[in-house]
This record gives C-alpha cells, structure tokens and sequence, in this order.
C-alpha cells in the first residue's frame, strides 16, 4: 500500500488534491481511498487530506500517520505543525514553493531522506500562469506523478478532466503538466550527481 498525506489550508484544493490522487490510482486499476481531516473548517486555516493506493481492497480508515509521501501546498505551515510527522525512511516529499528546504529551514528534518525522493515546484506560479488563479493542487499531483512513478501522467490528466471541463480542465492540465516536466528534469540532473 502507498499512502500519501497532503498538507495546506482550506480554500488551497487540499481535499481535491486527494480526490484527484485517488481517482487517478482507480484510473490505473488500483483500489484507492481519499478523506479529510479538517481543524477548524474555515478558509486559511490547516487542512490535511489522505490518499491511499493499493492492488487489493483497503479497509483501514484511520489517518495515515505513516506516509510514503508528503505533499505540503503551503510551507508557511512548516512554522506550525510538523508535516514530517511519520514520514518513512525512504518516502517522498514534494512542496509548493520556489525556495529550496534549507531556504525554507526545514532541511534536517528530512536529512535522511534519499535526495532524489525531495522536490520542490512552484506550484502557485505555475497554476497562477496557466489558471489564473492560485491553486496548486492539480499542479503538484503533476509533481507527484513525476517524483514518485506511482502514477502516469495520463492518469492524472484523466482525473482532473473528470472533475474539471472547459477552460479550467485545460489549465488545471496544463499547470500539471509543467510541474511533471519540471520535476522530470530535475530528477535527470540529480540522477547525473
């Protein structure tokens, strides 16, 4: 089973961003399992959300307090909570920013982390230039395809046109895809370190 834990704030698509993953997994044939965690339910404030991917049928319905992966939509958050909680050994960790993880001051907490499983992408900007608007939670499920090979791209191309049609389907698409190519290159240039 691959669990991921998604970290960010209400009105950020935190929930969605699961949903997405989620549906992208079933696309693939995978058995899959999405739900929030909510504090208080109001714009801005701490939001997490879970995906769960599995070849057979997932029964377990507790919060993930051991990911694979982290996908943290907004770092401003590293100043409050530990979004690193559980994090396995050998997981992934993908976050929405522009700065690297010694700029944000939480490199040591994913010290022992394999290089290749951390990325940054500025998610925001990207969804900024191809929506609008800045919501980064399509953009990074691209990351994600992109950094963990748990899903092809095409997959989460699928998802995001079975929630979103017209103009925003295509920018959410489009958004993903520069975070997918982004990361893709960044993973050639640390494979050649």
């Amino acid at each position: 089973m691959f669990q991921t834990r998604i970290h960010g704030r209400g009105g950020q698509g935190v929930v969605t961003a699961a949903e997405l993953l989620s549906v992208a997994a079933f696309i693939e044939g995978s058995h899959a399992q999405a739900f929030p965690s909510f504090g208080s339910e109001r714009t801005g404030a701490p939001v997490v959300s879970y995906c769960r991917i599995d070849d057979k049928e997932i029964r377990t319905r507790e919060p993930i307090l051991e990911p694979d992966a982290i996908i943290i939509q907004d770092p401003t958050l590293f100043s409050s909570l530990d979004v690193f909680q559980g994090l396995k050994s050998d997981g992934y960790v993908l976050v929405n920013s522009k700065k690297n993880l010694e700029e944000l001051g939480v490199a040591d907490a994913v010290k022992n982390i394999p290089k290749k499983h951390i990325c940054n992408v500025p998610a925001t900007e990207i969804a900024m230039k191809h929506m609008g608007k800045p919501m980064p939670n399509a953009v990074l499920l691209g990351g994600f395809a992109a950094i963990s090979g748990q899903l092809a791209f095409k997959s989460v191309e699928k998802a995001i046109q079975s929630k979103f049609s017209g103009k925003i389907g295509e920018g959410n698409i489009a958004a993903a895809l520069a975070a997918f190519d982004i990361i893709k290159k960044i993973h050639t240039t640390k494979e050649k370190e």
